[in-house]
Protein backbone atom coordinates (compact mmCIF):
# COMPACT_ATOMS: atom_id res chain seq x y z
CA UNK A 1 0.00 0.00 0.00
CA UNK A 2 1.31 3.43 -0.90
CA UNK A 3 1.90 5.12 2.48
CA UNK A 4 1.48 8.56 0.93
CA UNK A 5 -2.26 7.92 0.60
CA UNK A 6 -2.97 5.96 3.77
CA UNK A 7 -5.84 6.53 6.19
CA UNK A 8 -8.38 4.45 8.14
CA UNK A 9 -10.84 4.40 5.26
CA UNK A 10 -8.28 2.81 2.93
CA UNK A 11 -7.36 0.06 5.37
CA UNK A 12 -8.99 -2.53 3.10
CA UNK A 13 -5.87 -2.21 0.90
CA UNK A 14 -3.96 -4.11 3.59
CA UNK A 15 -6.36 -7.05 3.50
CA UNK A 16 -4.99 -10.19 1.88
CA UNK A 17 -8.41 -10.97 0.38
CA UNK A 18 -8.62 -7.54 -1.28
CA UNK A 19 -5.16 -7.99 -2.81
CA UNK A 20 -6.07 -11.52 -3.94
CA UNK A 21 -9.27 -10.14 -5.50
CA UNK A 22 -7.26 -7.50 -7.40
CA UNK A 23 -4.95 -10.25 -8.63
CA UNK A 24 -7.94 -12.38 -9.73
CA UNK A 25 -9.34 -9.41 -11.65
CA UNK A 26 -6.05 -8.84 -13.49
CA UNK A 27 -5.80 -12.55 -14.36
CA UNK A 28 -9.39 -12.61 -15.63
CA UNK A 29 -8.73 -9.49 -17.73
CA UNK A 30 -5.63 -11.05 -19.31
CA UNK A 31 -7.53 -14.17 -20.34
CA UNK A 32 -10.88 -12.72 -21.39
CA UNK A 33 -9.85 -9.56 -23.22
CA UNK A 34 -8.33 -11.83 -25.91
CA UNK A 35 -11.66 -13.48 -26.70
CA UNK A 36 -13.10 -13.02 -30.19
CA UNK A 37 -15.66 -10.32 -30.92
CA UNK A 38 -18.66 -12.66 -30.95
CA UNK A 39 -17.90 -13.58 -27.31
CA UNK A 40 -17.21 -10.04 -26.06
CA UNK A 41 -20.49 -9.82 -24.12
CA UNK A 42 -19.74 -13.05 -22.25
CA UNK A 43 -16.14 -11.96 -21.66
CA UNK A 44 -17.34 -8.59 -20.40
CA UNK A 45 -19.70 -10.27 -17.92
CA UNK A 46 -16.86 -12.44 -16.59
CA UNK A 47 -14.60 -9.41 -16.17
CA UNK A 48 -17.42 -7.48 -14.45
CA UNK A 49 -18.13 -10.27 -11.95
CA UNK A 50 -14.42 -10.53 -11.07
CA UNK A 51 -14.25 -6.73 -10.76
CA UNK A 52 -17.18 -6.76 -8.36
CA UNK A 53 -15.32 -8.92 -5.82
CA UNK A 54 -12.65 -6.39 -4.81
CA UNK A 55 -15.14 -3.51 -5.04
CA UNK A 56 -17.51 -5.17 -2.56
CA UNK A 57 -14.68 -5.91 -0.12
CA UNK A 58 -13.64 -2.24 -0.22
CA UNK A 59 -17.16 -0.84 0.01
CA UNK A 60 -18.07 -3.02 2.98
CA UNK A 61 -14.87 -2.07 4.80
CA UNK A 62 -15.53 1.62 4.21
CA UNK A 63 -19.08 1.39 5.59
CA UNK A 64 -17.50 0.86 9.04
CA UNK A 65 -20.52 -0.99 10.39
CA UNK A 66 -19.97 -4.67 11.10
CA UNK A 67 -23.37 -5.68 9.74
CA UNK A 68 -22.82 -3.79 6.48
CA UNK A 69 -19.24 -5.07 6.22
CA UNK A 70 -20.46 -8.65 6.52
CA UNK A 71 -23.21 -8.01 3.96
CA UNK A 72 -20.69 -6.69 1.43
CA UNK A 73 -18.30 -9.57 2.09
CA UNK A 74 -21.20 -11.88 1.28
CA UNK A 75 -21.85 -9.89 -1.92
CA UNK A 76 -18.17 -10.40 -2.76
CA UNK A 77 -18.60 -14.14 -2.22
CA UNK A 78 -21.64 -14.04 -4.50
CA UNK A 79 -19.71 -12.25 -7.23
CA UNK A 80 -16.89 -14.75 -6.84
CA UNK A 81 -19.43 -17.58 -7.21
CA UNK A 82 -20.67 -15.94 -10.41
CA UNK A 83 -17.09 -15.73 -11.68
CA UNK A 84 -16.35 -19.40 -10.89
CA UNK A 85 -19.65 -20.54 -12.42
CA UNK A 86 -18.70 -18.76 -15.63
CA UNK A 87 -15.30 -20.48 -15.65
CA UNK A 88 -16.97 -23.90 -15.44
CA UNK A 89 -19.38 -23.05 -18.24
CA UNK A 90 -16.65 -21.68 -20.53
CA UNK A 91 -14.34 -24.66 -20.11
CA UNK A 92 -17.27 -27.04 -20.70
CA UNK A 93 -18.13 -25.13 -23.90
CA UNK A 94 -14.45 -25.31 -24.93
CA UNK A 95 -14.22 -21.51 -24.93
CA UNK A 96 -11.61 -21.53 -22.16
CA UNK A 97 -8.49 -23.66 -22.15
CA UNK A 98 -8.02 -26.17 -19.36
CA UNK A 99 -4.78 -24.40 -18.35
CA UNK A 100 -6.54 -21.01 -18.01
CA UNK A 101 -9.43 -22.66 -16.14
CA UNK A 102 -7.04 -24.37 -13.71
CA UNK A 103 -5.12 -21.15 -12.98
CA UNK A 104 -8.25 -19.02 -12.50
CA UNK A 105 -10.13 -21.69 -10.53
CA UNK A 106 -7.15 -22.23 -8.22
CA UNK A 107 -6.82 -18.52 -7.50
CA UNK A 108 -10.60 -18.22 -7.00
CA UNK A 109 -10.56 -21.12 -4.53
CA UNK A 110 -7.80 -19.47 -2.48
CA UNK A 111 -9.72 -16.16 -2.45
CA UNK A 112 -13.00 -17.88 -1.60
CA UNK A 113 -11.46 -19.62 1.42
CA UNK A 114 -9.89 -16.34 2.56
CA UNK A 115 -13.23 -14.56 2.35
CA UNK A 116 -14.98 -17.35 4.22
CA UNK A 117 -12.38 -17.20 7.02
CA UNK A 118 -12.69 -13.40 7.21
CA UNK A 119 -16.50 -13.64 7.48
CA UNK A 120 -16.22 -16.32 10.19
CA UNK A 121 -13.70 -14.21 12.12
CA UNK A 122 -15.89 -11.11 11.97
CA UNK A 123 -18.96 -13.10 13.01
CA UNK A 124 -17.02 -14.37 16.05
CA UNK A 125 -16.05 -10.77 16.92
CA UNK A 126 -19.68 -9.76 16.58
CA UNK A 127 -20.77 -12.58 18.89
CA UNK A 128 -18.22 -11.57 21.53
CA UNK A 129 -18.93 -7.85 21.14
CA UNK A 130 -15.29 -7.18 20.18
CA UNK A 131 -16.04 -4.97 17.16
CA UNK A 132 -15.53 -1.22 17.42
CA UNK A 133 -16.81 1.12 14.70
CA UNK A 134 -13.74 3.37 14.75
CA UNK A 135 -15.04 5.97 12.34
CA UNK A 136 -18.32 6.50 14.16
CA UNK A 137 -18.26 9.99 15.63
CA UNK A 138 -19.87 10.33 19.00
CA UNK A 139 -20.57 13.89 19.95
CA UNK A 140 -22.96 16.00 21.90
CA UNK A 141 -25.18 18.63 20.35
CA UNK A 142 -24.09 20.88 23.21
CA UNK A 143 -21.07 21.85 21.11
CA UNK A 144 -23.37 23.59 18.65
CA UNK A 145 -25.27 25.69 21.17
CA UNK A 146 -24.63 29.40 21.26
CA UNK A 147 -23.91 30.65 24.81
CA UNK A 148 -26.94 32.40 26.28
CA UNK A 149 -29.31 31.00 23.63
CA UNK A 150 -32.36 29.08 24.74
CA UNK A 151 -32.01 25.66 23.01
CA UNK A 152 -35.80 25.28 22.99
CA UNK A 153 -36.50 28.68 21.42
CA UNK A 154 -36.51 27.29 17.91
CA UNK A 155 -39.03 24.57 18.70
CA UNK A 156 -42.23 25.08 16.72
CA UNK A 157 -45.33 24.25 18.71
CA UNK A 158 -48.01 22.19 16.94
CA UNK A 159 -51.07 24.18 16.00
CA UNK A 160 -54.69 23.17 16.09
CA UNK A 161 -56.23 22.61 12.65
CA UNK A 162 -58.37 25.54 11.46
CA UNK A 163 -62.09 25.08 11.92
CA UNK A 164 -64.08 24.73 8.71
CA UNK A 165 -67.52 25.52 10.21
Amino acid sequence: MNTKFRNKNRGYQQLRVWNDAIELYTLVCRVFRQWPFELKKVASQEIASADSVHRNIAEGYCRRSLREYLNFLNYALGSLGETVSGLHAYVAAQQLTQADFDALNSHSFKLENGLLRLVESLERKEGKGDWIDHLVIQESNAVYRVPGENPCAAVIEPQEPASTT
